[in-house]
């Protein structure tokens, strides 16, 4: 897909983060855009954003994106709305901090339900209407953590490992059919966004206020790429049709620690997780 003026691209995750930002670049070159959220309030800043930023048509929708027949019912409704869809981006996520021993069965299926299967849901249900198109792209948000396994997040490692492997896949299948879709995973790194800050958090004992600023402030730390530039970069690889894309130099980094034999790459990790526990 070389160009966005005139298409039709729906979005969840779009109240805030990397979701908004991709609203308002994209309105910004002509693409028309349905949005969701379980944020309604968020949802609506963010219409008011695109609205603002290009003369395009924007519909919004609270849909969560865990529940699949409200997928399907909202990517029905946005070829409805909008006559078609070239474009889904599956963005919605949460963050888990919990070791493997300490996580609750009910938090890891929370987590799977949105980061994993809200993937899951929104491909199927957006695929037959872009592929009624004849020139559609399924662009899923993985992470950095679908390249490594970090301390504390195993789910959210299980998760996007399983968005990376899932939209592989699905992209050779789509270059098989020669159907007129594409798909991209995306490997964010750290991008300034609250998915820290709305986070759960699980363990021996509950984390202090003064605990989580902190980590909030560390996050903040190496978060240094904006939701917008992040936007940038990814319109940029579904451009180019890649299969693959980094975003910030962290990503860049983590992705060539990735290629390490796992024993190197687990103790390096390993070493820098224990330095900041230490403080």
């Amino acid at each position: 897909m070389s160009r966005f003026g005139g298409r039709v691209a729906a979005i969840t995750g779009a109240a805030s983060g990397i979701g908004q930002g991709l609203a308002i670049e994209l309105a910004q070159r002509g693409c028309h855009l349905s949005l969701c959220d379980i944020d309604s309030d968020g949802l609506a800043a963010t219409a008011r954003l695109a609205e603002r930023a290009g003369p395009v048509r924007v519909f919004t929708n609270t849909v969560d994106v865990a529940d699949r027949a409200a997928v399907e019912r909202w990517a029905d409704q946005v070829a409805a709305d909008q006559g078609s869809v070239n474009l889904i981006f599956n963005n919605a996520g949460v963050a888990l901090s919990a070791t493997v021993d300490d996580m609750s069965y009910e938090s890891f299926h929370w987590l799977m339900n949105i980061n994993f299967w809200g993937v899951v849901h929104g491909t199927k249900a957006f695929l037959p209407h872009l592929e009624a198109s004849g020139d559609g792209h399924i662009v899923n948000i993985s992470s950095v953590f679908g390249l490594v396994g970090i301390p504390t997040q195993s789910a959210y490692n299980a998760a996007k490992f399983a968005v990376r492997g899932f939209t592989e896949a699905l992209r050779i299948e789509l270059d098989a059919a020669d159907c007129g879709v594409s798909a991209t995973t995306i490997h964010p790194g750290g991008v300034r966004t609250n998915i820290a800050r709305r986070s759960r958090w699980e363990g021996p004992t509950e984390p202090t206020e003064a605990e989580r600023e902190e980590a909030h402030r560390q996050f903040d730390l190496i978060a240094r790429t904006s939701p917008e530039h992040a936007a940038e970069q990814i319109l940029r690889a579904v451009e180019k049709n890649k299969r693959r894309a980094m975003i910030g130099p962290d990503a860049h980094m983590l992705d060539l620690v990735a290629r390490m034999p796992p024993s190197l790459y687990q103790r390096l990790i390993g070493r820098a997780n224990a330095r900041i526990e230490a403080g």
